[in-house]
């Protein structure tokens, strides 16, 4: 069976887009054919039908109507499909048959432009990767802002780095060049988290035409200006993506102005796992932004404000200058709280202009759009006037920097209508006095209208039919309708049009005559309006570099505003940052918990750690007693100081660190085949193979996931090998159950122990949440469960277990106690001799005494023995 022409054209099109649904348009639906039509039936829950295509035969079809696709795209994005859009490229009414079609873009997870699609305060990223030799090149674009960023990763490491950036980025997709598709497990894992992966044309990532594209795109001679000339795998990236943008979206890319070549050296490095563990921008239990540090700090009142917040938390600086031009700039806003107040006012009227701007330099603007851009534009002025109050450096240079576009805000205030329509070829659009000629056609319009509502009374009068009546519709146009019992009463000059059930609808040739001129007017007033539209959009984004530094400017001072704001609010301190090697915490408090306690103040905190003295903190403690928070608010107070906030503190000095690294609780990675203690092994493994003597690290419960004898001594090995300056000598903060550990303060210089202090009273205990000097040497487990609520009979039996097991080991203790204590001063990997605890003959011949049955004399000359013997076994 022959296909039917449209089925023809729609197959032909389909060839061209097998990796996409197609949204082929057909009247006022989109409809998908096959099976695509199965997909969309079941993802959008909408009903499977079918249609004929061809004598006898059907196919499965599903539609959406198109006034109402954007949902409808909006789920299929975020399940990672890609979807292109099939749009009838001319009017129906005037195609010679079959009406032309043609894709007019591709929307992939990476490439959404509409705000319905994303989120105001994170960025969409589309990522690329591209191999050349034993380097990496990483190419990032948010296309609805055009932000557009590409850096090269070179060995040792090279996957890490790759990985590590890729977590921060967390992109909605990644294109692939040749070199990195190969490389399964790579691609697998993208997929896992949730990451859209594409596979780029060899081509379009080959050096030479990756180099043309961007040049060609730029207008440059070379990539010299970017910062890439000499990385070439970098450029392969960068050129892959531009590509992959022009291929997909078919239109002018002119949002993308510049591209900025940086390296992941310039900030803090953070891997996936501590990201997660410090919970930066979103909860570890359920991935919510509330509870996070990001939810904390942001008091943004901008779209663009809120993405440059979030960006600085997942890059601290590695600049001190740079540090301190920020808390300089947060000191000022937070003591001149009435500039901030005045500044604050004046950023909530200020749209999304970086996703605007893309949407205008694309031509998929509409007039509301224009509308948002110029009136966020009117305030700017004002912003610079209240910025004169401004002493902080930073401040005084975004003064500076900050160009108020009068001459565009003038362009669209004077063009626009004040409430524009959502759509743009139904008029309405410009304002009255910017075109003559829009003037005049809406004056004859005007004028048409008044004949008609004239004409009606007139006939009325002419004919004496009081019930006549003129209309209007898309069919037939102006119409006269007399009802049927004053058909007598029609003068001759009507022409019968149409006959209704009650009336008859007459047409005259005056009434045709006014009808053209009105219909005309409208038809012209409407091409009119949408062409000088879109001249004034055209002209908006030619000026989209300066928008762009616009709104950068911008988005700093809401972020600059907003850690300010949250400084005052929750008293926080202005931290010293300096390049020595110490962390100096006076009065530290973790920003999200002190925040979320309903009841109960925090307890704040002292920390002390350096390169010397106070290297590694063995921090001890029952569970609940809050010696994770304690870490974790260590390392959250110093990302906090590079990242140029102030802290939740009293007093602050930090040390710039270059990596903060954390191995915090653990889960089974099934899906990889790992079991909970690989995955903590994994996680160590990386600490201790990337951390430098100028890295920060957080070590919870080390080897818990094991037996007790493994689990104690994986935990001492590792406390050994970062002890520096033999070992790696990073500054640590060591949580543990492992009392044994403890004995590292007597024989390893720079380890201090720490505990969280403890009131008992009776059976109960009462957690302090102070961190005291010294080691705990009880883990208070059954108080623990016993709060946790287990039943009061599991409860007891387990006190009863507990104490037969103390008095059972006791005589083993003592003996490893002896032993241990004899074997100081000895290399610490010949001490640990209670891991393998044996009977002690001392020991157990004093069991063995019958102490009742002794004369003092006797007990005197036994006691002499015992020592000699004892006295021999040592020497031994």
């Amino acid at each position: 069976m022959k296909d039917t022409p449209m089925m023809r054209q729609y197959r032909e099109i389909k060839r061209q887009y097998e990796d996409a649904i197609l949204f082929f348009r057909l009247g006022d639906f989109y409809e998908m054919f096959f099976d695509d039509a199965k997909i969309a039936a079941q993802e959008l829950d909408i009903v499977l039908t079918s249609r004929e295509a061809g004598k006898g035969k059907k196919v499965p079809m599903a539609g959406v109507p198109y006034h109402a696709a954007e949902s409808y795209i909006s789920k299929l994005i975020r399940r990672g499909y890609k979807i292109a859009i099939c749009e009838q490229v001319e009017d129906p009414e005037t195609a010679k048959g079959l009406v032309r079609r043609e894709v007019v873009r591709v929307i992939t997870p990476g490439t959404v432009m509409e705000n319905e699609l994303l989120e105001d305060k994170s960025n969409n990223f589309l990522v690329a990767l591209a191999r050349e030799g034993d380097r990496v090149g990483l190419a990032v674009v948010d296309y609805s802002t055009g932000e557009f960023m590409v850096t090269e990763f070179s060995p040792p490491n090279v996957e890490n780095k790759t990985r590590d950036e890729i977590g921060r980025l967390s992109p909605a997709e990644c294109l692939v060049g040749p070199g990195v598709a190969g490389d399964r497990q790579f691609t697998a894992n993208l997929e896992k988290y949730g990451i859209s992966v594409t596979v780029g044309h060899e081509w379009d990532f080959s050096y030479p035409a990756a180099y043309d594209k961007l040049t060609a795109h730029f207008k440059t001679s070379s990539l010299r200006g970017f910062g890439c000339e000499d990385k070439p795998a970098a450029a392969k990236a960068a050129g892959g993506l531009l590509a992959y943008l022009e291929e997909t979206q078919k239109s002018n890319l002119g949002h993308i102005t510049s591209l900025k070549t940086y390296s992941t050296e310039e900030y803090m490095t953070l891997d996936g796992a501590t990201r997660r563990n410090l919970e930066l921008v979103a909860r570890l239990q359920d991935s919510s932004r509330q509870g996070s540090l990001l939810w904390v700090l942001d008091r943004t009142v901008t779209a663009m404000g809120g993405r440059m917040l979030r960006a600085w938390v997942e890059m601290p600086l590695l600049d001190l200058e740079k540090v301190e031009r920020r808390l300089e700039a947060v000191a000022d806003m937070k003591e001149k709280g009435l500039m901030r107040v005045e500044l604050t006012g004046l950023l909530k009227s200020i749209h999304d202009l970086e996703r605007i701007l893309g949407r205008v330099a694309c031509g998929r603007a509409h007039a509301r759009d224009l509308k948002a851009l110029g009136q966020s534009l009117e305030v700017l002025p004002r912003v610079v006037s209240v910025l004169e109050q401004a002493g902080a450096r930073e401040l005084v240079s975004l003064k500076r920097e900050l160009d108020c576009l009068e001459d565009i805000h003038q362009l669209i205030s004077g063009a626009i209508v004040e409430d524009p329509p959502v759509t743009l070829k139904e008029g309405g659009l410009i304002r009255a006095g910017y075109h003559a000629e829009v003037d005049r056609w809406r004056q004859a319009q005007k004028e048409g209208k008044a004949w008609i509502a004239s004409l009606e009374a007139r006939e009325r009068e002419r004919t004496g039919i009081k019930s006549l009546k003129v209309g209007f519709n898309k069919v037939f146009g102006y119409y006269i309708e007399v009802t049927n019992p004053n058909r007598d009463l029609v003068p001759e000059d009507y022409t019968r049009k149409q006959t209704l059930a009650n009336a008859e609808r007459y047409i005259t040739p005056e009434l045709k005559e006014q009808e053209a001129l009105i219909l005309g007017a409208r038809e012209r007033l409407k091409e009119l309006e949408y062409q000088l539209f879109v001249e004034v959009r055209d002209r908006v984004a030619d000026q989209t570099a300066r928008i762009q530094k616009t709104s950068r400017v911008l988005a700093e001072l809401d972020a600059l505003r907003s850690l300010a704001e949250v400084a005052e609010e929750h008293g926080y301190c202005r931290p010293v940052v300096h390049q020595g090697d110490e962390i100096k915490i006076k009065g530290g408090r973790h920003p999200v918990l002190e925040k979320t306690l309903n009841r109960d103040p925090f307890v704040p905190n002292d920390t002390l750690l350096d390169s010397d003295q106070n290297q590694i903190l063995i921090v001890t403690g029952p569970n609940m007693a809050g010696k994770s928070t304690y870490l974790r608010q260590v390392a959250l107070i110093t990302l906090m100081a590079q990242m140029g906030s102030f802290v939740p503190a009293d007093e602050a000095q930090v040390g710039m660190v270059d990596r903060i690294f954390t191995r915090v609780g653990a889960s089974d990675d099934l899906s990889m085949g790992q079991s909970t203690f690989m995955v903590e092994m994994n996680e160590v493994a990386n600490i201790l193979n990337n951390a430098t003597c100028r890295s920060l690290i957080i070590l919870d419960e080390v080897g818990r996931g094991t037996s007790t004898f493994d689990g104690l001594s994986i935990a001492w090995a590792v406390v050994e090998f970062l002890h520096g300056p033999e070992g790696i000598g990073a500054k640590t903060l060591f949580a543990t159950h492992y009392h044994e550990l403890t004995e590292l303060e007597e024989v390893l210089p720079g380890v201090k122990n720490y505990s969280v202090a403890v009131k008992e009273q009776g059976e109960d205990v009462i957690f302090l949440r102070k961190i005291v000097r010294g080691g705990s040497d009880r883990s208070y487990g059954i108080q623990v469960a016993r709060l946790a609520g287990l039943p009061a009979p599991v409860v007891a039996r387990a006190r009863e277990i507990l104490a037969k097991l103390e008095r059972d080991s006791r005589g083993q203790r003592a003996g490893q106690e002896a032993a241990a204590a004899a074997e100081k001063g000895r290399a610490v990997f010949q001490q640990p001799t209670f891991f393998e605890p044996g009977p002690n003959p001392v020991v157990e011949e004093v069991k063995q005494l019958n102490i009742l049955a002794m004369t003092p004399l006797d007990a005197l000359n036994t006691l002499y023995r015992l020592q000699q013997k004892a006295k021999g076994e040592w020497k031994k």
